[in-house]
């Protein structure tokens, strides 16, 4: 490694892990444990499928399963809305993806014991002024745009392409890297979309 680039490295990660373990009543493997509690609450009141199929096809609309994304359970997706199979447009590595989102605290609803809450964040209501700035490149990880929003985010473009909608079930590990240390889970509704040019 590259002495310049080793102590700033470090420095940085020597950062998270203070700010991981700057509060004083709880430790992450707490945080991490009622993460997990709050997430299977969640999961509880939904249907939820443990594999994918062979061909990609998921059932649709509001009612539809919670699919188990991921070997450890980190990602869940509803599909909301998606283009026939053969149909689908997959990104390529690389591309500039657009999408909206607004997300909801899953803690918070668990605390609350129930499903209605307000939206924490996001841009689907004010689309025009705000999805300008909200993209990705799809599969580069060590870009800002990215990394900011977390792999999570990029999953469900794999299986279902552009102008899908869906809900997913996001923890931390793989959620937007504000919420690495914090532990917080998030249903997300979001929406892709192709760039113009």
């Amino acid at each position: 490694m590259n002495v310049r680039l080793k102590y700033p490295f470090f420095a940085a990660l020597m950062m998270v892990l203070f700010l991981a373990s700057c509060n004083k009543t709880e430790s992450y493997s707490d945080l991490l444990k009622k993460e997990q509690k709050a997430s299977n609450w969640f999961l509880a009141q939904q249907k939820v499928c443990n594999e994918i199929s062979a061909d990609s096809v998921f059932l649709t609309g509001p009612d539809a399963p919670y699919y188990k994304m991921d070997d450890d359970g980190y990602v869940y997706m509803q599909v909301v809305k998606a283009d026939n199979p053969g149909n689908r447009n997959i990104p390529s590595y690389g591309d500039q993806v657009y999408f909206t989102y607004t997300r909801w605290n899953i803690e918070t609803m668990y605390n609350n014991n129930s499903f209605d809450i307000a939206p924490t964040d996001g841009n689907q209501n004010n689309f025009i002024n705000l999805v300008g700035d909200t993209y990705f490149i799809y599969g580069n990880y060590s870009v800002n745009s990215s990394l900011k929003y977390g792999s999570g985010m990029q999953i469900p473009l794999s299986y279902l392409g552009y102008n899908s909608e869906v809900n997913i079930l996001l923890k931390s590990y793989y959620g937007f890297l504000e919420d690495n240390t914090t532990c917080i889970p998030y249903k997300v509704n979001v929406r892709y979309f192709k760039a113009e040019y």
